[in-house]
């Protein structure tokens, strides 16, 4: 059965429920995704859909991707992904199309994402470190500290908490709810935020 689809963060507003309380919600437009392949056990060893969506130029399309295009003649796609399904409930072949009917308001849905990234920063911003003095000629404000072990082990373990990227890794939020589906633009609206900033391509599955 097919519960989840791809979708494209558009942006956040609030909207307001029936008792007149202000919901925030995050905008995500999740046009029709186009089967391209099915792949099953037999062949593949797992079940899922590759699929596409997004409008894009032939011309930008390389010649080995236009190929799985002209196979099964259907328009150029700008992504191409995929999604997994445990049992088809549904006989799909190329040219069939998953909607945003698949989810209805009320469901509650992870959605995953790629995190804004925020460059490489200290441990007081990556992981809420204390600073040190700052009075009393403390050169050790920002600085993570002492990192080293006596003479045995006499190493850093692995995993140590120090500087380094952060964000920009694909992140998974908990199930939140679908507040509204507006079909005739493909948008569905969830209850929170979303990983990632405006633009972000996004998997939304049932929880």
């Amino acid at each position: 059965m097919v519960n989840s689809i791809y979708g494209k963060k558009v942006g956040s507003t609030q909207v307001f429920s029936n008792d007149g309380a202000a919901i925030y919600v995050t905008a995500i437009e999740a046009s029709p995704c186009t089967v391209l392949q099915v792949k099953d056990e037999a062949s593949d060893g797992y079940k899922s859909l590759k699929v596409g969506f997004g409008n894009v130029k032939e011309k930008k399309v390389n010649k080995p991707i236009k190929g799985v295009f002209t196979k099964n003649n259907l328009a150029a796609k700008k992504y191409i992904k995929e999604l997994r399904v445990e049992d088809f409930d549904h006989e799909y072949k190329p040219g069939d199309t998953i909607d945003v009917q698949v989810f209805k308001v009320g469901d509650k849905v992870k959605i995953t994402g790629i995190s804004r990234g925020k460059g490489f920063t200290g441990v007081i911003k990556r992981y809420n470190f204390h600073r040190g003095p700052m009075t009393h000629g403390s050169h050790s404000i920002r600085k993570p500290g002492s990192i080293g072990m006596c003479a045995t082990p006499s190493k850093v373990h692995k995993g140590k908490k120090m500087p380094g990227r952060m964000g920009g890794k694909k992140v998974t939020i908990p199930a939140t709810e679908i507040i509204d589906i507006i079909g005739e633009q493909n948008l569905i609206l969830v209850k929170g935020s979303v990983p990632g900033p405006s633009g972000n391509i996004v998997l939304l599955r049932k929880a």
